[in-house]
């Protein structure tokens, strides 16, 4: 199974961004959560690693944002399912200063940023611009390419179409040509032949 993915276009740059915020921590979740929501973004929480798995499984997140050390999964698995399963989905890190270089590693796998706890907001909301800021781009990017396949294809589409009518009027003038030189028939009739078979292209 497969994350659900957001086909929507984000109605501006910071607007509208779905967060999934993961700590096993209740009152730092509380905190986060508060603080995102009173930014106007949409916010879901998860207490553990596993629930926020279940939940990227059933509903599309534009951002995760989780704690690196958990119980039983931890930060590093809920990016690894994000890596396999929801590839529009981007991750940000939160760690303590001892596991800064777990939280490294965590962006060699592919997370987008991490911040150190107890988190400086200021920095999250800069780096949930920037991750807005480029999912809006790749959005108007696809809608470009997207765009120009459909213009390609009715390109193709008017090719073929005046290359049937190109062969079909040769064939005519050739078959009208042959009718004007047929001595064989009165002159009046292979005009008026020669006008019918004409006519139909007009």
């Amino acid at each position: 199974m497969v994350c659900k993915e957001n086909k929507e276009k984000l109605k501006t740059k910071m607007d509208n961004l779905k967060i999934l915020v993961v700590d096993d921590d209740p009152v730092n979740l509380k905190l986060v959560k508060k603080r995102l929501q009173k930014e106007k973004y949409d916010v879901t929480t998860a207490k553990s690693g596993s629930e926020a798995i279940k939940l990227l499984l059933e509903v599309f997140f534009d951002v995760v944002i989780t704690d690196l050390m958990m119980p039983e999964v931890d930060g590093i698995g809920v990016l690894e399912t994000i890596n396999e399963k929801c590839h529009q989905t981007e991750v940000v890190i939160m760690t303590a200063y001892a596991t800064v270089k777990n939280a490294v590693m965590a962006m060699k796998m592919g997370a987008a940023d991490y911040l150190e706890k107890p988190i400086n907001f200021d920095e999250l909301f800069i780096r949930l611009q920037k991750i807005a800021t480029l999912k809006f781009l790749a959005k108007d990017a696809d809608d470009l390419r997207e765009a120009m396949s459909v213009t390609e294809e009715n390109a193709n589409s008017t090719i073929q179409n005046l290359e049937m009518v190109t062969s079909r009027l040769s064939d005519s003038c050739s078959r009208a040509r042959s009718l004007l030189i047929n001595k064989d028939i009165e002159i009046n009739k292979r005009v008026n032949l020669t006008l019918e078979i004409l006519s139909s292209y007009a």
